[in-house]
């Protein structure tokens, strides 16, 4: 701790290495718990819940065209809608999870809700009259919103805290974490894709739903099975509570210059030791914050710190974390619009083409989506097993590449998808013209759906570095007692990108009707989706270059410990 001029009676107090050793000990330091014995049955859960999930929201767009007998834009609409909903609920749910209840009892909480969801949902499909099916199928699907607020936030981070960071052996488990963690939800995706679509399409939505029901309950039997296995962490308090001390301090602070005005510098205090084991060091980016470290008059004269007035270094630096997690959120958002097309105009576009194979099958429009899970799943081991250990060799970094770069291969890759996208839409419409089959939109194009597959390919590839970064960033970069927020936030850039497609979507078909053609129109044969693929992946372009520039400024999480092992090799 820096200080400067006359002492004062408050009490402030360094770090000390016992502090971090008995806040270890308060943690459940048995080492039978945790590790990736308690975080395969975490897995397991998850590849179950994005079973269920996908199993729905992957053929959506169908039962609201085909059973709800919705206009095509507005089922996009709405599919955008719920999603959207559901990738920001996450954000209530983590701060009830850090502030009140902990990790694993929303986990558990959520996932009771979900089930509840998933059972009224089938109820929904199979028993309730038509003329309330609209009104209690939406019931259910929001339901199921809620439940996705608790479970998706919290289920990533805590499979992620069963691997301890002051252990070499775990941490370098835990790099690799992320990568099979998203094998492993791709697998249960593109397994509902493959099975319950094709279920839900030649056999009836109640079948279909029922799987996805029976799923998730499966699903919360197995991870009440690994209740002994987990390392468990109580609530932490608010996270916003912390967050606004600082920007209440900085500015009551705010005529302050600096500690050569004979002020000192509060750096530690006991709130400290008991909240984290890692101690973030001083960075030199959103310096106007630092004055709600500086001890004044008042504070110096004070017999207990007040905290709206005085924080404490590591509560600064955690603060400056979340700030700078903002701009890179900003600019993965038309990702996000981008990944939003494989559930509902990839799959319209399939509707209208060939998709027979041989005689007596035919492919249910929706399970195209595999060929992006298969992308994915055999993309995640070539860059876990030889596309990192490749890049090590050349960039010495322990990952191959920064996750900031990672995810910056991911969005050039998102503007490849929709090139590709736009050219076989393109090549679509003009054998539509070829067959006069322009005012035919019920008509199959004589075309073989397989034109689609590059671009889910290349979508799922955009999948491995974008997403699969995203949630290793947020996690990594997040302070550790928000990192359900963190996980939150990642989520919400689906959401709000949701938001923004049905906003784009909207704001595209009110312009271009003022041109006689609309771009978007339930009649896909007489709609330019070429043209809307070609406006995205312009707008996504300009999108990675602003991401260029950010990436460069960006300053990663800097720990104390780390910071002051560098100052002792150099000396």
């Amino acid at each position: 701790m820096a200080t400067s001029g006359a002492a004062s009676p408050l009490r402030i107090q360094n770090y000390h290495e016992d502090g971090e050793q008995n806040l270890i000990s308060q943690e459940e330091p048995s080492t039978s718990r945790g590790g990736w014995g308690a975080a395969i049955f975490i897995i397991f859960v998850e590849v179950a819940e994005r079973f269920a999930y996908f199993g729905m929201a992957g053929n959506l767009i169908t039962y609201l065209t085909n059973e709800l007998h919705e206009p095509i834009p507005m089922a996009a609409k709405n599919v955008n809608t719920w999603v959207g909903v559901s990738s920001l609920l996450p954000l209530l749910g983590a701060f009830i999870a850090d502030a009140f209840l902990g990790r694993f009892s929303t986990i558990f909480v959520s996932s009771i809700i979900y089930l509840l969801a998933m059972v009224l949902l089938t109820i929904t499909v199979s028993v309730i009259p038509l003329h309330y099916q609209k009104a209690m199928f939406f019931v259910a699907l929001y339901m199921l919103s809620v439940g996705l607020a608790g479970h998706k936030p919290c289920v990533q981070t805590f499979a992620a805290d069963q691997f301890r960071e002051d252990s070499p052996e775990e941490k370098k488990a835990k790099s690799s974490f992320f990568n099979w963690w998203y094998l492993g939800i791709t697998v249960g995706a593109s397994a509902a894709i493959l099975v319950v679509i094709y279920v839900q399409d030649n056999v009836g939505w109640a079948a279909g739903f029922g799987i996805l029901t029976g799923a998730m309950a499966v699903a919360l039997a197995v991870f009440l099975f690994g209740y002994k296995k987990y390392r468990k962490q109580g609530p932490l308090g608010s996270p916003f509570t912390t967050v606004a001390q600082v920007f209440v301090a900085a500015v009551r602070k705010r005529h302050i210059n600096g500690t050569s005005t004979g002020f000192g510098v509060y750096s530690r205090d006991d709130k400290d030791q008991h909240e984290t084991r890692r101690l973030l060091a001083q960075t030199s980016q959103l310096r106007c914050l630092d004055k709600a470290i500086i001890i004044d008059h008042l504070d110096a004269s004070s017999k207990n710190r007040n905290p709206w007035r005085l924080c404490s270094l590591n509560q600064v630096e955690e603060v400056k974390l979340v700030l700078r997690l903002i701009p890179v959120w900003m600019c993965c958002l038309l990702f996000a619009v981008v990944q939003s097309f494989v559930q509902t105009f990839f799959t319209k576009q399939g509707s209208t083409m060939v998709r027979s194979i041989g005689p007596n099958f035919k492919l249910p429009q929706a399970s195209l989506q595999i060929f992006l899970g298969l992308t994915i799943a055999v993309a995640i081991p070539i860059y876990d097993r030889v596309f990192v250990p490749t890049a090590r060799k050349f960039t010495g970094h322990s990952s191959g590449i920064t996750i900031l770069q990672r995810i910056g291969i991911g969005l050039f890759l998102s503007i490849i998808s929709m090139m590709v996208a736009a050219l076989v839409e393109a090549k679509r419409v003009g054998i539509v013209i070829d067959h006069n089959l322009l005012d035919n939109p019920k008509a199959i194009v004589p075309m073989r759906v397989w034109w689609l597959i590059p671009q889910y390919m290349v979508c799922g590839l955009s999948d491995v570095f974008t997403f699969v970064g995203l949630q290793e960033f947020f996690y990594d970069q997040t302070p550790e007692a928000m990192r359900s927020m963190g996980a939150a936030a990642y989520l919400s850039v689906v959401g709000v990108g949701n938001f923004i497609c049905s906003a784009i979507i909207t704001l595209v078909q009110a312009i271009s009707s003022k041109s006689g053609e609309k771009w978007l129109t339930d009649n896909l044969n007489r709609a330019h989706l070429d043209y809307f693929y070609w406006l995205i992946a312009a707008l996504s372009t300009l999108n990675l270059c602003v991401y260029v520039w950010i990436a460069k400024g960006f300053v990663y999480k800097k720990l104390e410990a780390e910071e002051t092992g560098k100052e002792k090799e150099l000396a």
